[in-house]
């Protein structure tokens, strides 16, 4: 039987299972023969047939330890990890000196996640058999599972220790280096993780892993022209590994993620499309189809490709994840829940799943915001502006307003003083992704220097996409001319009616532009017009600059009340930089220079600018602090000049939404 002996060592089970088949048929109760039959039946996939040979020769040799051992793999091979371990611990109770009964109980406790039992079994094996490769072979996938574990804990230094211990009898083996990496990736410390993607590029086939890997953490550095030039090196150098289809599409998938990294949008859809191509229904293309759609805005290709992909591996990391985040993108919260809650079904705690997840019920958590400001201008008024505003999400779709403004304001050369109560209530309908409605109704209370009076305010805003990349309001708002004493002492009510629109663009450039006609109680009427080209030139942080253009007409001229122009106009440049506002610390600034012009009075240089700088002292509570400063002609007369500064202090109210447990009940 020597020729089955090594058809079996030399892993040839198919061969095996025939020989010992022929064997069997001469010799039908050799008991060697039907073990070795047995186990060339489970080793080459019919692990069910296996474990009904060796049961049966459990029942006719009960005291054979031999059988015994391979009736227990034969339960390893089955899955059965349950029966296994409480049998393998029988054995190991029976011979705890049976280096096969010792490895295997380590095995089955890793394949039950109990890592730190099955590490103390395999270094017990080890100590049978000292420097057994199988046994140290063992003992890294346990240590590998067990950092797994660990750092889906948030434990990633001790994970780390683990991972380390694997290089120390597997100097330099890819799957522990590749792990170590993730970890650091992980926790952002990309210095270890660039030393650790270079030392695994020892040969021509985990060179091109390490690049891939550098590239990702070039990207994480905010580098991205860098991380593009690593991955055409990669690209370059996997043309000679085209047969090796996994890394291959790895390294072509990292490229043109490094395109849409760099807003090349152009060149990543002509490489896409020559990988689709080739590839047409691998999950890495479709993959990337869907990360193109959700880069350009078009998240309903997105959303088709992400379906696709979990038809085809419905447990598909990248499919749940990404399908969470389109929805979230298109507007749909619920049904994104829903994708990152199975995301975590399928790989528990996963970082990326539990920061959305985070992110959807932030935004859906009830809020306080409180704003103050001061102001001052060079026609000696005064005014403190306080505001106190109240936001609670009822559901994915609908939230209340309640908001409450108190302004006073003097001048400090008249002595006149007025101020003013506002109180309103209203909410936020989002029907879907592209159409939403916000309204709000109540009531303002002034107090003037020589009358007192109360009126209706009103605004009512319907916000629209009609097409990627654009958005559309359309909008009503009546409100109480309050700028200075004497005009809020006047009881000038305006009704705006306004439209907002704004077109994106994949290459930078944008335009937003607003019309407002105005009716007020005076009998006087204004159009406004403002439109803005701009450019965004970087993106961490946002610098972007453009053109403006203001267009002011009233029908009838009051100078002596207020800036009432037959025409005025304005042009100017700006810059604007703004950081991530998810940092700790984050701020916003802004410049501009221009010309205004008056009727038909001589052009004058126009000065603004505007800063706000904000610290986050917890996921709940954010403080910043602005100031603005403008010499623009506005609702006083030319040669104005106007300073505002204040705070703003955003509490939310509650850790989680008030529908949590209906959220809450997703994850199941």
């Amino acid at each position: 039987m020597q020729t089955g002996f090594t058809f079996l060592e030399t892993g040839k089970y198919k061969e095996a299972k025939s020989f010992f088949e022929e064997i069997l048929k001469q010799y039908p109760d050799n008991k060697t023969a039907n073990l070795c039959y047995g186990r060339a039946v489970g080793l080459s996939g019919g692990s069910k047939e296996a474990v009904a040979i060796f049961t049966q020769m459990r029942n006719e040799y009960p005291d054979d330890f031999e059988i015994k051992l391979n009736y227990a793999e034969s339960l390893l091979w089955d899955q059965q990890f349950e029966k296994a371990e409480t049998f393998y611990e029988d054995l190991v109770k029976e011979d705890k000196n049976s280096f096969p009964a010792v490895l295997g109980y380590a095995n089955t406790l890793s394949n039950l996640k109990k890592y730190e039992k099955a590490l103390q079994y395999v270094n017990n094996a080890l100590a049978l058999q000292k420097g057994n490769q199988n046994a140290l072979l063992s003992r890294k996938y346990i240590r590998l599972g067990y950092a797994n574990t660990l750092a889906q804990n948030k434990s990633y230094k001790k994970a780390l220790q683990y991972l380390n211990s694997n290089l120390k009898d597997f100097p330099n083996d890819k799957d522990t280096q590749l792990n170590r990496a993730n970890i650091y990736l992980i926790t952002n410390d990309l210095r270890n993780a660039k030393k650790t993607y270079n030392a695994l590029a020892s040969n021509a086939k985990d060179s091109i892993i390490a690049l891939n890997g550098l590239a990702l953490v070039a990207h994480k550095a905010e580098n991205d022209k860098k991380a593009l030039a690593i991955a055409i090196k990669a690209k370059n150098k996997v043309k000679a590994l085209k047969d090796d289809k996994d890394i291959y599409l790895s390294t072509y998938e990292r490229y043109i993620q490094a395109l849409l990294w760099n807003r090349k949008f152009k060149s990543a859809r002509q490489e896409l499309y020559t990988l689709q191509k080739e590839y047409p229904n691998e999950l890495k293309t479709l993959g990337l189809r869907a990360t193109y759609g959700m880069y350009t805005s078009d998240f309903g290709m997105s959303l088709d490709q992400y379906n696709t992909i979990l038809k085809k591996d419905p447990k598909s990391f990248d499919g749940n994840l990404g399908i969470a985040n389109a929805y979230r993108a298109a507007g749909d919260d619920i049904k994104s829940y829903t994708y990152a809650y199975k995301t975590l079904q399928y790989y528990p705690k996963q970082p990326d799943a539990q920061k959305l997840i985070k992110t959807l019920k932030k935004s859906h958590t009830p809020f306080i915001e409180q704003k103050t400001a001061f102001t001052f201008d060079n026609g000696d008024n005064e005014a403190i502006n306080a505001s106190l505003r109240s936001e609670i999400p009822w559901s994915t779709k609908f939230a209340s307003i309640v908001q409450y403004d108190y302004r006073t304001t003097e001048n400090t050369v008249t002595n006149d003083k007025a101020s003013s109560h506002d109180i309103s209530a209203g909410f936020i309908y989002k029907h879907t992704g592209r159409l939403s409605l916000q309204s709000q109704a109540g009531i303002t209370n002034a107090d003037g220097f020589t009358t007192d009076f109360t009126e209706l305010i009103a605004e009512v805003v319907l916000k629209t996409k009609p097409l990627k990349l654009q958005n559309l309001d359309i909008g009503y708002k009546r409100e109480l001319q309050n700028f200075n004493a004497d005009l809020l002492n006047r009881e000038i009510v305006m009704n705006n009616y306004f439209l907002n629109y704004n077109l994106g663009t994949n290459f930078n450039l944008g335009w937003y532009t607003q019309y407002m006609y105005t009716s007020q109680t005076d009998d006087n009427v204004r159009n406004l017009l403002f439109t803005s080209l701009y450019y965004t030139f970087f993106r961490k942080p946002i610098i972007k600059g453009g053109l403006n253009y203001q267009y002011i007409s009233f029908k009838d001229q009051v100078p002596t009340i207020y800036f009432s122009p037959e025409t005025f106009n304005l042009g100017e440049v700006f810059l604007e930089v703004v950081s991530d506002p998810q940092k700790k610390w984050f701020y916003q600034a802004s410049a501009a220079y221009g010309q205004q012009f008056v009727e038909d009075d001589p052009g004058s240089s126009t000065y603004r600018a505007e800063a706000k700088f904000g610290y986050r002292f917890s996921d709940r509570f954010i403080v910043n602090i602005f100031g603005k400063y403008s010499n623009i002609s506005s609702a006083t007369a030319a040669g104005f000049e106007y300073t505002e500064f204040g705070f703003k202090l955003k509490w939310y109210v509650l850790n989680a939404p008030i529908f949590n447990k209906k959220i809450k009940a997703l994850e199941r």
